[in-house]
């Protein structure tokens, strides 16, 4: 299987905006991709960098006042290698995080898991909160958390992963989020999943149901959306005025079985 993915961005600066984002293909093979950022007829030059998750990360420095306009495309994805496991990943995701108030959810977490462990504990967890909450366009804001979430019973799929991952990392079991390109995700748009570690190995988890696991394309890992926003201004002002993303599994999507262990790739 192979994927093709593109995201268009637009955006007003004004003089001196630097901004930094997070919009490419992480790790997968890539057969041919291109990434074009104009202001007006101007080409502006991008510089590439990893963050300390490892992410792709994008900058944009001293942009000039005007309409940004990003074109991304990356055609012919493959395959990923299976996610590595560092020795210091077991302690590191279990620990609270700003959208993530795993100490709050302790008790919640124990009553949703009971005694199960391993894989069995992570899909009780999945299955509650597909359950539990209802898929809402528009329903939250950037501000939102586990905890806003847990009350509301409603977002989207940043809050489905965050309360995903609070519960996990609140019953023993690691885990992060992980921002991708998912095709056949309706309304398409950038996707929040949720990866945890389970016998030495990342399994890619999504209690929102809204596209097959296999054909994600990783973008960005973090603790969650505060690590894996596309876009995080640095300096000046940006007003997003146009956002187009675009995935496809080629030749067809592959059939999704929840209950299938799966790995991000």
């Amino acid at each position: 299987m192979k994927r093709d993915v593109s995201a268009s961005l637009t955006f007003d600066v004004i003089d001196g905006t630097e901004v930094a984002l997070l919009f490419a293909v992480s790790a997968a093979p890539i057969e041919q991709e291109t990434l074009q950022v104009t202001v007006g007829d101007q080409e502006v030059p991008v510089e590439e960098t990893r963050d300390r998750f490892g992410n792709r990360m994008h900058l944009l420095k001293d942009l000039p006042q005007g309409t940004v306009r990003l074109q991304y495309e990356a055609t012919g994805v493959g395959r990923a290698e299976p996610p590595t496991v560092e020795p210091t990943d077991a302690a590191s995701h279990l620990r609270p995080s700003r959208y993530c108030e795993v100490d709050e959810f302790t008790k919640v977490a124990a009553e949703v898991v009971g005694d199960r462990t391993g894989i069995d504990a992570v899909q009780a967890v999945v299955a509650w909160v597909h359950q539990h909450l209802d898929y809402v366009p528009g329903s939250s804001t950037i501000t939102d958390s586990a905890r806003t979430t847990y009350m509301a019973r409603q977002g989207v799929c940043r809050d489905y992963a965050h309360l995903t991952s609070t519960l996990l990392r609140a019953s023993g079991v690691p885990s992060r989020c992980v921002a991708a390109y998912a095709p056949g995700l309706s309304p398409m748009d950038f996707h929040l999943a949720v990866e945890a570690l389970v016998d030495e190995e990342w399994v890619v988890v999504d209690a929102t149901h809204l596209a097959p696991r296999e054909s994600m394309v990783r973008i960005a890992t973090g603790q969650d959306a505060a690590d894996t926003a596309f876009m995080t201004t640095l300096a000046g002002s940006v007003k997003l005025t146009g956002i187009r993303v675009n995935a496809v599994a080629n030749p067809e999507l592959p059939a999704e079985d929840w209950e299938q262990t799966v790995q991000l790739r």
